[in-house]
């Protein structure tokens, strides 16, 4: 057999490097710090989710439907001829506009982003506030230390020139 020529043998190192660079800047792209973040963004979104539709499915939901139906859906317009419904509620005949369903979606969306800003989103707004203006405050405090240090500083740099000034040596 005969050995591999210079192109092979060339070709060989040129695809192992291109394979080791593809290969670190994977490993640089995994471990970024903003990739771990956003999947544990998806992760926690996830269970997230699961919080908000059990508040709005077992509490907000029961007492809209208290003040009305609980089935929104149900309600629709024939746009075209009478609508006739079979027993699964499909329209068989006619030409139905479902805004029952939009209207349930709309509802959804908006009970679900009230439960989300009202119940997460303005507390941690809220702590966050506080928590930034406790900083400030201790910010606010180590700069009058730093000042008052720098005071007492000065005033001994003036004695200590002042005492220069009226020792044996002065004219």
């Amino acid at each position: 057999m005969a050995p591999p020529t210079a192109h092979a043998t060339k070709g060989t190192v040129v695809s192992q490097e291109k394979n080791q660079s593809l290969l670190e800047g994977f490993k640089a792209f995994l471990l970024r710090g903003n990739v771990i973040d956003l999947a544990v963004a998806v992760v926690i979104g996830a269970a997230f989710t699961n919080i908000v539709n059990a508040i709005v499915r077992g509490v907000i939901s029961p007492v809209v439907g208290a003040f009305g139906t609980k089935n929104l859906e149900s309600y629709r317009s024939c746009l075209k001829g009478p609508c006739q419904v079979n027993d699964n509620g499909e329209v068989v005949e006619g030409v139905a506009i479902l805004w029952g369903s939009v209207l349930s979606a709309t509802l959804s969306f908006l009970i679900t982003a009230a439960v989300v800003y009202f119940l997460m989103v303005l507390p941690m707004a809220k702590y966050l506030a506080r928590r930034a203006a406790l900083e400030k405050e201790k910010r606010g405090v180590e700069e009058t230390l730093e000042i008052t240090e720098l005071e007492v500083l000065k005033e001994i740099r003036d004695a200590l020139v002042a005492q220069r000034g009226s020792g044996p040596g002065a004219p």
